[in-house]
């Protein structure tokens, strides 16, 4: 997986939190540092272990089903893509003001689930681990502590959009590892 598709890739798993971190820009109203740096923790740091536990579940399976690891990436990335422009174009998401252990917590698991699956993904696919999770959770450390920001400046004018997009990039990132996967590319 080259630079630019796992910055992708990255960017699209970002996308749910990078919304619930505008809601939070915007329940908070006036913003520190502070505030953005816990938001980008705990959502970088959730993106960054759950594609990690899916890389050991993934690998424990990947010698069963090698020949049709292409179908299940291409699966599981259609699955969370189509997923998220369906919340797109759902109901708004409240959020509150709290930056409690047990509020972020709780946020940060909800919008990672769907790295998990693409970290089972990267079990067959072979990506070296280590380097893909770690520029996950930058990524979404910046896109979370930026959303805290532009939250608190503009609001939720723009969480569909974004969670649409991100739907959009594991699509697009789905099809390719199916046209690799099966030798049209």
């Amino acid at each position: 997986m080259s630079i630019v598709e796992l910055f992708v890739l990255a960017a699209g798993l970002s996308m749910d939190a990078f919304a619930v971190s505008i809601c939070k820009g915007l329940s908070l109203g006036k913003i520190s540092a502070k505030h953005m740096c816990i938001a980008g923790a705990w959502f970088g740091g959730f993106q960054a272990l759950m594609p990690l536990l899916g890389y050991f579940l993934g690998s424990f399976f990947a010698e069963m089903v090698e020949k049709y690891d292409h179908w299940i990436a291409f699966i599981l990335l259609l699955f969370i893509g189509g997923n998220m422009i369906r919340e797109a174009y759902g109901e708004e998401e409240k959020t509150d003001s709290s930056m409690s252990a047990k509020a972020m917590f709780l946020l940060a698991v909800a919008t990672s689930i769907d790295a998990l699956a693409v970290g089972v993904t990267f079990a067959f696919l072979e990506v070296e681990i280590l380097p893909a999770i770690t520029f996950i959770g930058l990524t979404t450390f910046v896109f979370s502590a930026a959303g805290v920001k532009i939250g608190s400046i503009f609001g939720t004018k723009y969480h569909a959009k974004a969670e649409l997009l991100g739907g959009i990039v594991l699509i697009v990132i789905a099809f390719k590892i199916l046209l690799e996967g099966t030798g049209v590319f």
